[in-house]
């Protein structure tokens, strides 16, 4: 039991000191983007807004996703770091449950687990609201992301986008906005 308690303690620790939102309680069951159809979210996405998390530490992040094989989607996560370089990394989006394939798992690294990713809302033109939960016992620790497919969203639809995060209990006040200025982001376009 003891020992137990140590486990959970270092995770929490971990947890809090690298900026995840750690809650208590289970994670939401959020309704999902309704007759989703991946062949129509392909293709290039800036970040918006985020979740802070530990795993994404840079500015102008894009994702570019690319269809491998039915249910199964490449995903290329790139970011430019304070140190000038592109961070990149390459992982792979699958349809858990193909009555549902708007909740899809990723993961980006052989042998570690797949976290859920949820896509709750899209029009696929313009904008797409995706969130991640994860329940650890008493707690969950949640991802979220506003993604568009230009660097900029307008105010109207980052407020409903909001609006959808706020009805199952995520504090939108905790979403990083993700600098995609057009000079500062240059070296992504080279």
């Amino acid at each position: 039991m003891k020992a137990m308690q140590v486990i959970f303690l270092t995770l929490l620790v971990v947890l809090v000191t690298s900026a995840q939102v750690l809650k208590s309680g289970k994670c939401p069951k959020p309704a999902v983007q309704a007759n989703f159809d991946a062949s129509k979210y392909l293709g290039k996405w800036y970040e918006i807004k985020k979740m802070p998390n530990r795993f994404q530490l840079g500015e102008c992040s894009t994702a570019l996703y690319n269809l491998k094989s039915p249910g199964v989607i490449e995903v290329l996560n790139s970011e430019l770091l304070g140190d000038g370089t592109i961070s990149s990394v390459v992982g792979t989006a699958t349809v858990k449950d193909p009555s549902d394939p708007a909740k899809l798992e990723v993961t980006f690294f052989q042998g570690t687990p797949p976290g859920p990713y949820w896509v709750l809302s899209t029009d696929y033109e313009s904008h797409s609201l995706v969130y991640g939960c994860t329940d650890y016992g008493l707690f969950h620790l949640e991802y979220s992301w506003i993604l568009s497919r230009e660097p900029t969203l307008p105010e109207e639809t980052l407020e409903e986008l909001d609006g959808i995060l706020s009805s199952i209990g995520v504090d939108v006040n905790k979403l990083d906005p993700t600098n995609q200025n057009e000079a500062f982001c240059s070296a992504m376009h080279k």
